[in-house]
């Protein structure tokens, strides 16, 4: 319901709202029946949510499509400033929005809210000068109909579509670009269990996406996706996990041999330029400072547990363990 009231609320003078309903199993339908007056409800049987994409767009009139996840409440003007996006050159084929944390309760929703802030504008700000942002994400992205064409329907070769998707726009020869004015608020899973739960898809779902597109890394004719993106995506996504538990590994060894303060040391530098990169990212998006609190843990703490789950990812996929879909528990907070 929140999520239907934001989009009504949204400042945009002609706006066609599609709410697909993918069989869901509680009261979901239901509730968006209560505003069909306004809103165009579609229900289908269960098919994924690369389905229940393709389904909608098939009813959606509009030249620019906005996606928009049910956990997630968009700005009062995010659909006016991520539309500015495709003003920016005419081969621009998707517009990534600001995603933010909205449920700021503990520890591990504070350090997803500061993960996001500086992956969005220090990370992302960088690619986005180069048109090749390579994640313009299902909670809040913006596509140009006429365009996705060119990279085909969402498939189901991946359990990461959004991701899949950007990539096969790229590929395509179009932009992405970013807008960081364009705000989405959404639910972060709250609990060790549930956020395991989610980032045990992401990160599967991350390297099927590489897997799938591995080509791209060798093509030159790729452009910024074969020199940048795609390189950058497999630094972070296969080797950075990898040394960063052999730099945990090291750093317990050294103290337990009694170079402690060699440790500390070094331990000590990348705190504070993880800080500083942090100061950075929450000034920009004027955000709140206490976050810099937390600054610390994605250096120690929740950057051991990504690591973690990261690494048992590339395991599951050496192994060819079959990666299903697995969703964290919303609150609807």
């Amino acid at each position: 319901a929140h999520t239907i009231e934001g989009l009504l609320e949204t400042k945009y003078p002609k706006k066609e709202i599609i709410f697909v309903d993918d069989g869901s199993a509680d009261k979901t339908l239901n509730i968006a029946m209560q505003y069909k007056d306004k809103i165009k409800v579609l229900h289908k049987e269960n098919g994924g949510k690369a389905s229940a994409l393709n389904y909608g767009l098939v009813y959606a009139t509009g030249e620019i499509i906005v996606i928009v996840d049910a956990d997630t409440i968009i700005g009062r003007h995010s659909l006016k400033e991520i539309v500015k996006g495709f003003e920016i050159n005419e081969h621009v084929g998707a517009v990534a929005g600001n995603i933010k944390v909205r449920n700021r309760v503990n520890w591990i929703t504070k350090c997803q809210a500061l993960e996001y802030i500086t992956g969005i504008q220090i990370i992302r700000r960088a690619f986005d000068v180069f048109g090749s942002i390579t994640i313009v994400p299902g909670a809040l992205g913006a596509f140009k109909k006429s365009l996705l064409s060119e990279a085909g329907a969402y498939g189901k070769e991946t359990i990461v579509e959004d991701f899949d998707q950007t990539i096969k726009l790229l590929k395509a020869g179009l932009i992405t670009q970013g807008s960081s004015k364009a705000t989405a608020y959404t639910e972060a899973p709250s609990t060790l269990r549930d956020f395991v739960a989610q980032r045990k898809r992401w990160y599967r779902g991350n390297i099927q996406v590489l897997k799938r597109h591995s080509d791209a890394l060798t093509n030159p004719r790729f452009g910024y996706l074969q020199r940048l993106s795609l390189p950058y995506l497999f630094l972070g996504i296969i080797i950075t996990p990898i040394i960063g538990f052999i730099a945990t590994a090291n750093a317990i060894l050294g103290i337990i041999l009694g170079d402690g303060w060699y440790v500390l040391q070094v331990s000590a530098i990348f705190t504070v330029v993880h800080y500083l990169m942090s100061a950075l990212a929450i000034r920009i998006d004027d955000e709140d400072p206490k976050l810099l609190w937390h600054a610390g843990f994605l250096v120690f703490g929740f950057k051991q547990l990504v690591d973690f789950l990261q690494l048992k990812a590339i395991i599951e996929q050496i192994m060819n363990k079959k990666a299903t879909w697995t969703s964290a528990k919303r609150t609807g907070i």
